[in-house]
């Protein structure tokens, strides 16, 4: 039994300028072949998964293209064509096999092109046609459509945010692939869409936990290989996007329909759970202050470069400053001039610069530092987070930075935190700090749950807002909530009846 895997990931947001090239996905991975086996093996994301799963019962992986870029704006007509040319090069050579397990997304968008997952599955069918099996896994985060559904024989979701069970997935692609060959299930997909955009959602609390409970109590039914609640990406101007609930069945289309409709409703009558009261920086930074103990986390949701975020927004940064903080890090802020200059003058040297804000003007202006140089380090480390853990991580030269008593770290490549081993590399103990300030929406949790005394969620204006009344969505379908909450459609719950 001879398994393809390969990996096209990108989560893009329209709303940034930045657009997504080839050079983007280089910055992060670009892999082919066996080098895909030597970076994923034993570490905690979805090829990890599918390459230990495989080895594990004796089932051979081959390796094809493998290819990784930091969530940023739309990706290029010239970008998405180089992708596919690679994947389906790989695909051609690879000689005679039995099924292909992929690890997509789900929110890719290319110029010309909404949804870039239906995009690669269309071609990869029409080289390699429908007897063909094709298993993909796929972020809770996507918006999924009809295309992927029709491309694949199997659509496999993460279930928790932050997505500790990345690898778990994997190993379940490779199983199911095993048995569809096996001709042991026949797998039906039933997919329901909501009228429903929800800001990005922990499944650590209610009321995702809930819903993850509720497909998970439906996946008990011997006949129900999977039930996802996918939250979608809300950062995408595009007609498909929004919440989605999708079944996979071993042969039984009407379970598969009852079941992803039943989800959906359930899905629907919690929808104002879904949207939390809205903190700012100082709001955050002075509720923490009156909390005993420590160290309170403060996480900036509204700049998560895991959103497609610039990563040098200085909301949070200004307000720490503003309100004059001891006992207090923050890390870390993506800006390559200011380390390059740190790393010109060296450690125990003080540098006047201007620190973040460089990318646009909704994240923040630029704010005038006079900070102390206390470590120079190389941006590399091992995950520890039990998200990606044992991925070897660079995020290029770092410093870490002394203004008054407070630590700030810069970063030379954009990349929200998942853990505290960017705190750890520059000689920081977070768990001595008062306040432990870092840019993320929900994947820091992951890390950082077991070390926190509290954590705090701020926002402000930023590509990755809580607020989504902010973003303006001019291609939607339809009458979507929160922004036509008041739309009879919607008031009446005609849409489950469509």
């Amino acid at each position: 039994m001879k398994i393809l895997i390969g990996e096209i990931a990108h989560e893009t947001n329209t709303f940034s300028k930045v657009k997504t090239t080839v050079e983007s996905f280089k910055q992060w991975e670009w892999l082919h072949g066996e080098a895909i086996i030597n970076k994923h093996r034993k570490v905690r994301d979805y090829l990890g998964g599918m390459i230990d799963r495989a080895e594990e019962i004796g089932v051979e992986v081959v390796p094809t293209f493998s290819a990784f870029a930091m969530p940023s704006g739309i990706i290029t007509q010239e970008t998405y064509e180089r992708l596919v040319y690679e994947l389906i090069n790989e695909i051609k050579v690879a000689g005679n096999f039995d099924a292909i397990c992929l690890a997509l997304h789900g929110a890719g968008v290319v110029e010309g092109i909404d949804d870039l997952e239906g995009g690669i599955l269309t071609a990869v069918r029409n080289v390699v046609g429908y007897e063909i099996p094709i298993v993909v896994t796929l972020d809770l985060h996507g918006n999924i459509t009809d295309q992927m559904v029709k491309e694949a024989d199997a659509l496999l979701g993460v279930n928790f945010y932050p997505h500790v069970d990345s690898y778990e997935r994997g190993m379940e692609a490779i199983d199911i692939t095993k048995r569809i060959l096996l001709g042991e299930v026949q797998p039906k997909m039933s997919l329901k869409k909501l009228p429903l955009m929800i800001p990005t959602s922990t499944t650590n609390l209610s009321p995702a936990k809930d819903i993850n409970q509720l497909c998970w109590n439906r996946e008990e039914h011997e006949s129900i290989l999977d039930c996802t609640f996918f939250h979608g990406f809300p950062y995408t101007n595009i007609p498909e996007v929004g919440v989605t609930i999708l079944t996979v069945t071993d042969n039984d289309q009407d379970l598969a329909d009852k079941t992803s409709e039943e989800i959906a409703d359930e899905v629907w009558k919690r929808r104002k759970e879904f949207f939390p009261p809205i903190v700012s920086p100082i709001e955050g930074i002075q509720k923490a202050l009156k909390i005993d103990g420590y160290p309170i986390v403060i996480n900036e949701t509204s700049d998560n470069p895991g959103g497609g975020t610039p990563g040098d927004g200085t909301h949070l940064l200004s307000a720490m400053l503003q309100e004059n903080l001891r006992n207090a890090c923050f890390g870390f802020i993506y800006d390559p001039e200011v380390v390059n200059i740190a790393h010109e003058k060296g450690v125990g040297a003080t540098i006047e610069v201007n620190i973040g804000g460089k990318t646009d003007d909704m994240h923040g202006d630029p704010i005038p530092i006079k900070a102390y140089v206390k470590t120079l380090t190389d941006g590399r480390f091992v995950q520890s987070s039990p998200m990606g853990k044992g991925g070897k991580i660079n995020y290029g030269k770092s410093a870490r930075l002394i203004v008054n008593d407070l630590d700030i770290i810069v970063c030379s490549k954009r990349s929200q935190t998942l853990d505290e081993q960017i705190f750890i590399l520059h000689g920081i103990d977070v768990t001595t700090y008062k306040i432990v300030a870092l840019k993320s929406s929900q994947h820091f949790r992951a890390g950082f749950e077991p070390l926190a005394n509290t954590i705090i969620s701020v926002d402000s204006p930023g590509l990755s807002s809580f607020n989504l009344k902010f973003f303006n969505h001019t291609r939607l379908a339809g009458p979507v909530y929160p922004f036509n909450e008041e739309d009879e459609l919607l008031k009446r719950n005609e849409w489950s009846k469509k």
